[in-house]
């Protein structure tokens, strides 16, 4: 058999084998991304738990569940209470230059696509969290959710736009722009609803500030900041990975034959069967070996043939693939 030329495909399935073996190997970053995500549970779990005993504090269950009563009994004028999952959290602990207390606030979501920076409405930091959290299920689900980190650099583009729409309706995004929307599906849905909590008064959170204490607004922030912890480790283990595979697309795009791909793939620590990789090529064998050419092109002739001959053949044919 003469040697295999490198082309388009071979090239293709090279590259995306050893960015696998990348993307799966033991590194520090990839370590320090998945900690990060196990942090992120952990702090959701603390917060939320916070949450209720301050929403509990102001907004006593059993004045709820008495409005509840008031509202079956007279209706709509006694609808004020309402689920929800983002809140205003406001202490007054802090003194300005001249000894005055201050309000010191902010938004807190708990939703999958919650901002980051304290504003109630949804922003490209909450979709790249939640892409973060959810890599392994997008990949399942043949989307890139590693198009942010990629993109990092670039500005929106045609490329970027596809992946994270199609991430964003992988997860069940309703496209909402306001942060409290309770209209998503799938996992997004599955991720929001333990954290919905009964609040009275108007459905926007702007205009209820939550009185809590100092510490416990600290700990609102903790839990903000892991998530923002996220995305930044996800953005270190990517950028890693992206830097490796560009160096990996400039070697395999000068190398002419496939066994020089495959001597690259050895160096590195990668097993790659090379028959196998030719076997799943869609023209490999079929144009670099003289007999299979050959055999395809005869194939071609509109010649009469009996039927035995045809299936000795193709029988011939399938053997040489073998």
């Amino acid at each position: 058999m003469a040697k295999i030329r490198m082309n388009t495909e071979l090239r293709n399935k090279l590259f995306n084998k050893i960015k696998h073996t990348f993307e799966n190997e033991d590194t520090q970053e990839r370590e320090l991304y998945l900690q990060a995500r196990e942090y992120v549970d952990e702090q959701y779990k603390s917060a939320s738990a916070l949450a209720k005993v301050v929403l509990d504090r102001a907004y006593p269950p059993e004045d709820v569940a008495t409005l509840r009563t008031f509202k079956k009994k007279y209706g709509q004028p006694c609808d004020v209470v309402a689920k929800d999952k983002c809140f205003y959290f406001a202490h007054n602990e802090d003194l300005d230059e001249d000894g005055e207390t201050t309000e010191t606030k902010s938004h807190f979501d708990f939703g999958l696509f919650g901002n980051l920076n304290g504003s109630e409405y949804s922003s490209e930091d909450g979709k790249k969290f939640a892409v973060a959290y959810y890599r392994e299920e997008l990949k399942a689900k043949e989307c890139n959710p590693d198009i942010y980190a990629q993109q990092n650099e670039n500005q929106d583009n045609p490329h970027k736009t596809k992946h994270v729409d199609a991430c964003m309706k992988a997860l069940g995004h309703s496209g909402s722009s306001y942060g409290s929307s309770n209209n998503d599906i799938g996992m997004a849905k599955e991720f929001d609803n333990p954290y919905y909590l009964d609040v009275i008064g108007t459905s926007y959170c702007r205009s209820r500030a939550i009185a809590c204490t100092k510490n416990e607004y600290s700990k609102f922030e903790e839990w903000r900041i892991a998530k923002a912890n996220l995305v930044a480790k996800h953005q270190t283990w990517i950028d890693t990975i992206v830097k490796q595979c560009d160096q990996l697309k400039i070697g395999l795009k000068a190398y002419r034959y496939l066994s020089e791909g495959i001597e690259l793939a050895t160096e590195l620590g990668i097993q790659v069967d090379e028959a196998e990789l030719i076997r799943t090529n869609s023209t490999g064998l079929t144009i670099y070996n003289p007999s299979n050419l050959a055999s395809m092109i005869k194939g071609m002739k509109n010649k009469n043939q009996s039927r035995e001959a045809k299936i000795l053949a193709r029988k011939q044919y399938e053997e040489s693939l073998n």
